[in-house]
């Protein structure tokens, strides 16, 4: 008998890069990930959002409102520098 659903057998990447959504999932993934860290960070040091947009530098709560959104993934590397710098974390990016 011929299996007729193309995705059985095939793992979870697979069949999001034959959806065509691939990169867009990881994104979302790594930004939720971040968003995450970043929070749990603030929490453990007991650093509220007010002080943390006046210790990365930011004109309004606003954009650390869109830095802890997970689903916003406009983020940049200029950002996340500074977010790190303002927790006393350094940012480590790698491609594997």
């Amino acid at each position: 008998m011929i299996n007729k659903n193309k995705h059985i057998g095939s793992n979870f990447d697979d069949f999001l890069k034959d959806e065509g959504i691939l990169e867009e999932s990881q994104a979302a993934a790594v930004k939720r990930i971040i968003a995450f860290q970043i929070e749990a960070a603030m929490k453990k040091e007991n650093i509220t959002k007010k002080e943390m947009t006046e210790r990365m530098h930011m004109k309004s709560r606003m954009q650390l409102d869109r830095l802890l959104d997970p689903e916003n993934r406009s983020v940049t590397l200029l950002t996340l520098e500074k977010a790190a710098i303002a927790l006393g974390k350094k940012l480590r990016i790698q491609l594997v």
